[in-house]
């Protein structure tokens, strides 16, 4: 605790030693509010949170049923119920699965699957870019090792697989058991909004490792509601349901709700029921956010959101077009644009001054973030641009000249300084 003195802990000041370290690198993270400014940022792509059927689906289903406020605790203890139950069933039901296991949230799921699911003799395959909750729940597993491979290369993923499955000889899984390796990989990167090859990824797994030794788990976090027939996801858009171990759907994106659910076999279920730590020594969902979740997914179910997610591909292609305005030498000596359409709407606009442009697009009213090291690798510095349903054409047309006018101001701020550059080099060379 903080001494009586006013003065900082020993502790306290080695905290605040690495907080400086962070805020010298501009790497420092803080907490902001949300604003009145027009949404690039958040995770909200069809718009549901503010939307009115979502509300009036919600306050619906909170009349209809009369549950309590409280879960009352864990799964295992006070807190399952019926309701959790048949709405776990639903949920798989709508995506194609057997069965389903809710999760406080997506981080809680993947850090939870992956602790405990890899045992002893297994291995992680992953792809360079899973997100952080993949690579903790792998630091907690019992696997062999856990192996990148580049992302989206299907290429290095095939010698990956091969490398492990020579070596795979050498290990001793538990008795009484056989050696298997995990495939990881998520259906939508955040950070790049890119989509997995994954219908390639799938051949390349049952091409190179014997049957029934390679399982892939497919994260579609940012794919739930946007991707596949209702908002499905990737693996139900491509029909690939029976050929993928497990898979993680979140709703606190495109849902505009919290939690996550893990579908697979009912004997995954019934195993994650005994060893996901998250899930044991936790309390349950509230039932008003089951209540919310079970909204969302009517909204799904009954084609209500199509037109929400039909709409945000319009404006993926008019952001896309647009951007291509600022394909011009001077502005791509500044921009790394997107080369080709995105499906998803997060467009990733890499530069070396990332918050120098979130900060110019944020005093013109526009919520655009700078994403730096560590969230994304080194040299990929970048603002995050999301598109929601409920963004415009013309709000997407101001941001698209606020860029423009950054770049047009940069580029002579470079002018200017080559000029005076120039200037002192002949300076320089004269009085020699």
């Amino acid at each position: 605790m903080k001494e009586d003195t006013g003065f900082e802990t020993p502790l306290e000041r080695d905290f605040q030693n690495l907080l400086d370290r962070r805020r010298a690198n501009s790497t420092l993270r803080n907490l902001t509010f949300n604003s009145s400014k027009t949404d690039f940022s958040s995770n909200d792509f069809l718009s549901l949170s503010k939307n009115h059927s979502l509300k009036a689906a919600f306050l619906d289903e909170l009349q209809r049923t009369s549950l309590p406020v409280g879960s009352g605790g864990s799964r295992l203890l006070d807190g399952n119920s019926a309701y959790a139950e048949n709405l776990e069933g639903e949920i798989a039901s709508f995506h194609g699965a057997e069965s389903g296991l809710l999760f406080n949230s997506g981080f809680d799921a993947n850090a939870g699957f992956f602790a405990c699911v890899p045992q002893k003799g297994d291995v992680v395959v992953y792809d360079e870019l899973i997100h952080a909750s993949v690579h903790d729940g792998m630091r907690m597993s019992r696997a062999e090792k856990t192996v990148p491979f580049k992302h989206n290369c299907v290429q290095d993923l095939k010698v990956v697989l091969e490398k492990q499955r020579r070596d795979q000889k050498d290990f001793m899984p538990l008795k009484g058991r056989s050696a298997h390796i995990f495939v990881a990989v998520e259906s939508i990167y955040s950070m790049d909004g890119d989509l997995a090859p994954l219908r390639a990824i799938v051949e390349a797994v049952e091409e190179t490792l014997p049957k029934g030794t390679g399982y892939i788990v497919v994260d579609e976090a940012h794919a739930t509601g946007v991707i596949g027939p209702q908002g499905r996801g990737l693996v139900s858009h491509l029909g690939l349901e029976r050929r993928i171990f497990a898979r993680l759907h979140t709703f606190g994106k495109a849902l505009a709700c919290n939690g996550a659910i893990i579908l697979g076999s009912r004997i995954l279920r019934h195993y994650l029921i005994n060893y996901a730590r998250p899930l044991i020594y936790t309390t349950s969902m509230s039932f008003p956010m089951l209540s919310a979740i079970r909204a969302s997914y009517s909204l799904l179910k009954g084609g209500r959101t199509e037109p929400l997610a039909s709409k945000l591909q319009c404006l993926i292609e008019d952001l896309f077009n647009q951007l291509q305005n600022l394909r011009t030498p001077t502005f791509q000596a500044l921009l790394t644009l997107p080369t080709e359409r995105p499906n998803s709407p997060i467009f990733s606009v890499q530069l070396s001054e990332p918050k120098a442009l979130a900060m110019f697009l944020q005093e013109r009213g526009m919520m655009v973030r700078a994403v730096v090291p560590p969230t994304v690798p080194e040299g990929t510095s970048r603002v995050r641009i999301c598109l929601h349903a409920g963004n415009t054409v013309e709000e997407i047309k101001d941001l698209v000249g606020a860029m423009e006018e950054w770049c047009l101001g940069h580029s002579r701020i470079g002018e200017k300084n080559n000029i005076q550059m120039k200037k002192r080099e002949k300076a320089t060379r004269a009085r020699l």
